[in-house]
């Protein structure tokens, strides 16, 4: 595939950009961002050829969107689409390895977006207002930087919730931890959530006011976890946590002792996400369920559990040889129609508000729990420091707090972990 010869120079401090918050998309013309000799129009005849990449899994449904695609605009273009497969989640580090080389258009989690915006690679959204009145508020903002949309949101769907056996809870029991763990305990079963995973354990800090925020230079974290100020300290949540380990109906634990648990029967509700809710239906059948995280007991309240959220996005490539065609085919694989094929095909969750309301998304409890649970979410927006210090916390917490250490000096360590700016 011919693609324009360029001079990339990435430096090494780019690789480490996360996003620092993402604003509400202004109304404004997209910039030009390409030269006047090199501009490319949608010209009827001629061969437009695109090389489009997504997961090895998603090839089968890529290929129909594309023959979609090209039975919708027969007759303004030859079009030579080629399907490349790569990890999404390893979208950027493909496209940094060969620049001049890279596919024209490809799918990734939106907590690359930075480090692609700030590689240049990115080529900003056409028609902004049209993508923004038809995708959820979050995944456009996952999508935004400083005002602009840079890429097409595709899914809603990657964060977590409660999976949960209807034969022992109602849909009120879900409601409430407290609750869920009296009924756990009382049948000898048990509730499952990984509270050594930082991904996992933000659940307890993220609605309690406490703060945890990337820094603008898009590597350091800033967190208050461990206030002694306020309605609710960092001492309550900690003292929260450690009762919810120690309480004979919870098990901390993580995706493999959630789906054993279900399978042997121990196991009666655990938090996980999407993509193990195929499995989770086959282990529990009819009492196969699903819900928004609980609300959970600190300092005498009842809180609603928080989660990280995330969005697939479609990025153009900025140095694509058919710029305007790139974009007018993202904006079709991300439509209301394809999202909807995305959900029934693959279970993905739509960001399209229209394809999110449909008959078959609200036939599935995983994507209804999801997309319920986001309003309680914030994007996943933090440096590597954040990782492993919450690691610690958590482990501890999980195994009851065995050297009876000092709850505040624990909190300490782990926001001085969290907020250290020495090289990784």
């Amino acid at each position: 595939m011919k693609k324009r010869r360029i001079m990339f120079l990435l430096p090494l401090t780019l690789l480490c950009i996360g996003a620092s918050g993402c604003g509400s998309t202004e109304n404004s013309e997209t910039e030009e961002t390409i030269t006047e000799t090199e501009e490319t129009t949608q010209e009827k005849g001629g061969t437009v050829s695109l090389e489009v990449m997504c997961d090895e899994s998603g090839v089968g449904l890529m290929n129909e969107i594309i023959d979609s695609f090209k039975t919708e605009y027969a007759g303004q273009a030859d079009f030579d689409i080629t399907v490349v497969t790569g990890s999404e989640s390893e979208t950027k580090e493909i496209i940094f390895g060969d620049v001049n080389n890279s596919p024209d258009v490809f799918i990734f989690p939106d907590d690359q977006l930075d480090t692609l915006i700030g590689a240049g690679v990115l080529s900003p959204v056409v028609h902004t207002d049209k993508i923004v009145s038809e995708n959820v508020e979050g995944s456009v903002n996952a999508a935004t930087k400083n005002g602009t949309l840079y890429a097409y949101p595709l899914t809603a769907d990657n964060g977590y919730f409660m999976y949960y056996n209807s034969e022992y809870f109602s849909e009120s029991d879900v409601t409430t931890l407290s609750k869920m763990l009296d009924i756990a305990s009382e049948a000898e079963k048990k509730i499952t959530l990984d509270v050594t995973s930082g991904w996992y354990s933000y659940c307890f800090f993220g609605n309690t006011g406490l703060t945890l925020k990337l820094n603008e230079d898009g590597i350091t974290n800033s967190c208050d976890w461990n206030s002694t100020e306020g309605a609710i300290k960092g001492v309550d949540v900690a003292q929260a946590m450690l009762d919810i380990c120690v309480n004979p109906g919870f098990l901390a634990g993580g995706d493999d002792a959630l789906l054993a648990g279900f399978e042997d029967g121990s196991v009666i509700a655990g938090v996980s996400g999407v993509w193990y809710a195929k499995k989770i239906k086959e282990l529990l059948g009819e009492n196969y369920a699903a819900a928004k995280l609980p609300t959970y007991t600190v300092a005498g309240q009842e809180v609603q559990m928080a989660s990280f959220t995330g969005y697939k996005l479609v990025g153009v490539n900025y140095y694509c040889d058919n710029t305007e065609w790139a974009h007018t085919f993202a904006e079709w694989l991300t439509n209301e129609q394809n999202q909807t094929l995305r959900f029934v095909e693959m279970n993905q969750g739509p960001s399209n508000i229209a394809a999110g309301e449909s008959e078959e998304v609200h036939k599935e409890p995983a994507i209804v729990a999801v997309i319920e649970q986001s309003q309680y979410g914030t994007l996943q927006r933090v440096g590597n420091h954040y990782w492993d210090p919450v690691n610690f916390f958590g482990n501890t917490m999980a195994n009851g707090n065995p050297d009876n250490s000092s709850l505040q000096d624990l909190l300490d360590a782990m926001v001085s972990g969290i907020t250290s700016s020495s090289a990784q």
